[in-house]
């Protein structure tokens, strides 16, 4: 580094230096040549008055001088010149400076010879009688200049150039000394010069980027400790020789262990031949997963690698909690089955009452009861396949349009619409509150009174039963709508059950009552769907089901 310092300051040195003569040498150039044509124009001036008044006599008594003057004639011919012979010299009279002489009264010129060692300045002016008077002058061009003092340019080149080393040298230790002596554990308790406090800085930040960076790791360290610490999650970390590193307290919950496994085989944890067949897989340096059971829960456990360039560097071994996956599994499973089941049983009444009418078996006054059971079941089976398409789209999240709905007025609507079915029942349906605006889908605002209100009437007493409808908004804008009946009641081991797909309570009342079982499914989703909270209430004397709506 200081050598690239000494280069750099001497060449800067030098160049300067140089530049600076060259300076030099060319202003005092330009001033004697200024000087030089002022003299011209003086003896011109002179010679001219003498010239004048005494004609050629004038020349005669001139002495031998620097200055040389030619006398020239109106048409350039030499008339007299003091330095050679006027009748050998050739005709002036396309000479620049004679040329403007005639035009202008004076003119100026220079030419240069041929060695381009010498340069003459020529300056003329017109005298009265037409003719031309011009005085000239040689003196160096610049290199011949430059070349006739050779010998002190040499001296002060050498001197330029020690001067130059000298200056180098000083500044490139000055520089450089300072940096040799930072102590780098303590960049700001250095004494050096300002330009080097910014460097210093930098480098006392970076100092206390990596002590923070040190700080951080150990924090992560810490918050990795609390986050596996919390983590619902059964989390355990192997080495490569499936030694335990680490087991999170959820691990140990599922497993039964504690901390004395860690540093243990993995297989001291658990020896089910399902973690077995896992870890084998897995040491392959494929992700695995397999399920099992502890107690009344299942569990998903997942072995993935942990890579590294020599090879597998360990295992994460991960334990999920799948019970209500599983129980969701189960429950789509069994709503196929049920679904298959219930469309079956309506399709088979319809097959055979149709078999029976085209074989012509059924007397004439039993056709109409026949066709009457083929027309109840295929409604049945209508309204099975729309409750399932609904409770489809519901499932999927489906986007309706929405609306401000009078809940008060669609409950009104809704009790007209059921008014025949209460009155072949004999129950009353009572619609009362002080009503409310729901922001939601109309449709399936009337499916959830809808469906309340027709299981409100089919179980309530077999005769002068009631179902009431009350519609209200609580103090916090809330909408509330409340559907009761005076009914036997949903025993309390059925109520979390009753919102299920295809659930009945008494299975043989429902047939009585009818239905496809998917009435409350639709209408726990539909209300879910507008986030809405719904709660049951039921004992011997009768049920009631609320929900309430959001505030719009």
């Amino acid at each position: 580094m200081t050598k690239r310092i000494f280069r750099s300051v001497f060449l800067a040195c030098l160049v300067v230096f140089l530049a600076g003569l060259a300076l030099v040498v060319g202003a005092l150039y330009n001033y004697f040549s200024s000087q030089q044509m002022d003299q011209l124009r003086m003896e011109a001036r002179l010679a001219a008055h003498g010239v004048e008044l005494n004609g050629l006599d004038y020349f005669e008594g001139l002495n031998d001088g620097a200055i040389r003057l030619t006398w020239i004639d109106a048409d350039g011919t030499v008339i007299y010149d003091t330095d050679a012979n006027a009748g050998a010299m050739e005709n002036h009279a396309e000479r620049e400076e004679f040329r403007e002489a005639l035009q202008y009264g004076t003119g100026e010129g220079s030419r240069t010879s041929s060695t381009l060692s010498e340069r003459t300045v020529y300056y003329a002016i017109r005298l009265e009688d037409g003719t031309v008077l011009r005085t000239s002058e040689s003196h160096y061009t610049v290199p011949a200049l430059l070349l006739g003092i050779i010998q002190p340019l040499v001296l002060i080149l050498v001197l330029a150039l020690i001067l130059s080393g000298w200056l180098a040298s000083r500044l490139a230790k000055r520089i450089v000394g300072p940096l040799n002596a930072i102590d780098l554990d303590k960049p700001l308790d250095n004494e050096v010069y300002d330009e080097l406090s910014p460097l210093l800085t930098r480098l006392e930040r970076q100092q206390r980027q990596i002590s923070d960076q040190l700080d951080e790791l150990t924090r992560r360290k810490e918050e990795f400790a609390a986050i596996t610490g919390n983590m619902s999650e059964g989390l355990i970390l192997l080495d490569s020789t499936g030694m335990v590193m680490s087991v999170n307290p959820s691990a140990r919950e599922i497993f039964g262990v504690d901390t004395s496994s860690e540093g243990r085989d993995v297989l001291t944890i658990d020896r089910s031949p399902e973690l077995r067949a896992l870890l084998e897989k897995c040491s392959g340096g494929e992700r695995a997963e397999t399920y099992i059971s502890r107690g009344e829960r299942e569990y998903m456990l997942t072995a993935s690698p942990v890579a590294a360039e020599e090879g597998r560097n360990g295992t994460v071994l991960l334990a999920v909690d799948v019970t209500e996956k599983r129980r969701s599994e189960r429950l789509r499973r069994e709503f196929t089955a049920n679904v298959s089941h219930e469309l079956k049983t309506p399709l088979h009444s319809i097959m055979g009452a149709a078999e029976l009418l085209q074989s012509g078996l059924v007397k004439p006054e039993d056709r109409e009861r026949f066709l009457g059971r083929i027309r109840s079941e295929a409604a049945r089976l209508v309204e099975l396949v729309q409750d399932v398409i609904n409770l489809s789209r519901l499932d999927e999240g489906e986007e309706f349009p929405r609306e401000d709905t009078d809940m008060l007025a669609l409950a009104k609507e809704v009790s007209a619409n059921v008014a025949d079915e209460a009155e072949k029942r004999h129950v009353t349906v009572n619609v009362t509150g002080s009503g409310g605006n729901v922001h939601g889908v109309r449709r399936l605002l009337w499916e959830i009174v809808w469906n309340l209100a027709e299981n409100a009437i089919k179980y309530s007493k077999p005769e002068g039963g009631r179902a009431d409808i009350d519609v209200s908004t609580l103090p916090g804008g809330h909408v509330r709508v409340t559907v009761s009946d005076d009914g036997l009641g949903i025993p309390r081991e059925a109520q979390d059950r009753v919102f299920e797909r295809f659930y009945r309570v008494d299975k043989s009342h429902s047939k009585a009552t009818g239905g496809t079982g998917l009435g409350l499914s639709i209408v726990k989703h539909a209300a879910q769907y507008h986030k809405g909270r719904i709660s049951l209430w039921s004992d011997k004397d009768g049920t009631e089901i609320t929900i309430d709506f959001p505030k719009n």
